[in-house]
């Protein structure tokens, strides 16, 4: 597929200079057409009977499959969940944290994360997001570290396999700004988010999760996937491998409109994205004051000249869309490899 055909899949292009993955990716053509036609057939045949079961469930086993592919780990592994923050609350609640425990964070973390952390009833130890303040904050009573592996802020990308090595206790990472973006090996951690509806560009709510060792984290919010088997009073044997930690139903059409976005993806995509963001660094740059270290993300985030609120509003109007950080004085451009040169020449003439 070459990169014309590929980025024509996106309709949104044939208006707009798209450049805000980072919250919400693009919609394909093909995606939502899965998601209309699935509708339309519950409408017309219902939403029940074995065969659509069936079908539903297969759908899921193959969405497993397709999430794990994208960062690279055993399929047994991935739990399917509604969003990166659904990740990490199911993590947090099912390690038994208890105040004498600590969890290190960094200091620019989403509250998608922080906000299961501080619930977690941990002592929560904030650390500056390098790796090296990372491992400093570490103590004997450090059970976790949670971080994001690209942060959502600045997109500088974490070494947290170096941190993983460095202290020895589990590390749950936000992959929100990182699955789908960039190449992901998740293997090497113990817990990684996936999020549907950013850089896999499926519908909302979608997303999965990697647990490394299932067997060492307890269902504490058990859904109806949970259990192999079950009594009347309550208690029940859990699937095995991830699946026991499946948040919920994902409706028929979302589903299918995540397994058509997952289709969508070019084999070149991440060298595609690495290139277009470096191009986006190199042009801001003479611009403005670009915080995002290049070379290491797909986020460009900058200081804007003046308000950013109002300048967000005044590109839009232009047919450019970016996003502004609240409380930070950050307008970020997200970019994907469905990103071209023309995009990024309006951006700066937006500027």
């Amino acid at each position: 597929m070459t990169f014309e055909e590929a980025r024509a899949q996106f309709p949104v292009f044939e208006r707009f200079a798209y450049l805000n993955a980072g919250s919400n990716g693009p919609l394909a053509r093909t995606t939502v057409d899965a998601v209309v036609r699935q509708i339309e057939l519950d409408r017309d045949e219902g939403r029940s009977g074995s065969p659509w079961l069936d079908e539903y469930l297969e759908r899921r086993a193959r969405a497993r499959r397709e999430i794990a592919a994208v960062i690279d780990v055993d399929p047994s592994l991935v739990a399917l969940t509604d969003s990166t923050t659904r990740g990490c609350a199911i993590v947090l609640s099912g390690l038994g944290l208890r105040p004498e425990d600590e969890v290190v964070i960094t200091d620019q973390e989403h509250f998608g994360l922080l906000g299961s952390v501080h619930a977690s009833g941990a002592r929560v130890v904030v650390a500056e997001a390098t790796e090296d303040a990372i491992i400093a904050a570490a103590t004997p009573r450090t059970r976790l570290v949670a971080t994001s592996h690209i942060l959502w802020t600045t997109g500088r990308r974490l070494d947290l396999a170096r941190v993983r090595e460095a202290i020895g206790v589990p590390v749950l990472v936000d992959g929100a700004q990182s699955a789908g973006a960039i190449e992901v090996h998740a293997a090497a951690f113990d817990f990684y988010t996936v999020s549907g509806q950013k850089w896999l560009c499926a519908p909302e709510p979608t997303g999965g999760l990697y647990v490394r060792d299932p067997e060492r984290l307890r269902v504490s919010t058990p859904s109806s996937f949970a259990p192999s088997s079950y009594e009347t009073s309550g208690a029940f044997v859990p699937k095995e491998g991830a699946a026991r930690f499946d948040s919920g139903w994902i409706g028929a059409p979302t589903l299918a409109g995540l397994l058509a976005a997952l289709a969508v993806h070019p084999e070149w995509r991440y060298r595609r994205a690495a290139e277009n963001a470096a191009r986006c660094h190199e042009l801001l740059a003479s611009r403005v004051e670009v915080v995002s270290p290049p070379g290491q993300s797909t986020l460009v985030s900058f200081r804007p000249n003046g308000d950013p609120t109002e300048l967000v509003a005044a590109m839009h109007e232009r047919g450019v869309i970016v996003r502004e950080l609240p409380g930070r004085n950050l307008v970020r451009a997200s970019v994907g490899w469905w990103t071209d040169e023309n995009d990024l020449k309006r951006l700066t003439e937006a500027l």
